[in-house]
């Protein structure tokens, strides 16, 4: 789009964006911990209460990526607004 318009967008438009990304990680890590700790509580026999956190951890980050989400959608949709022809 900023290529359309021959001129940069808005830094919020980048901002939504690299924030977007930033929480996309943050919730793969999270996945990756989850994944990792339930399969080594598996192989010692822990008991399931610690599930619980990784689990709550993993729903946090998919909370804040789909806040996230929501203002990257909005974001591209004013660049789009401000790249089309009048």
């Amino acid at each position: 789009m900023e290529r359309l318009r021959s001129s940069p967008l808005h830094a919020n438009i980048s901002t939504a964006l690299d924030k977007h990304l930033e929480v996309i990680h943050v919730v793969q890590s999270r996945r990756k911990d989850e994944i990792v700790n339930a399969s080594n509580r598996q192989r010692q026999g822990a008991p399931r209460c610690q599930d619980d956190r990784d689990v709550f951890a993993l729903a946090l980050a998919i909370k804040e990526m789909s806040i996230a989400t929501r203002k990257a959608r909005t974001a591209l949709w004013c660049a789009l607004q401000m790249t089309l022809p009048k």
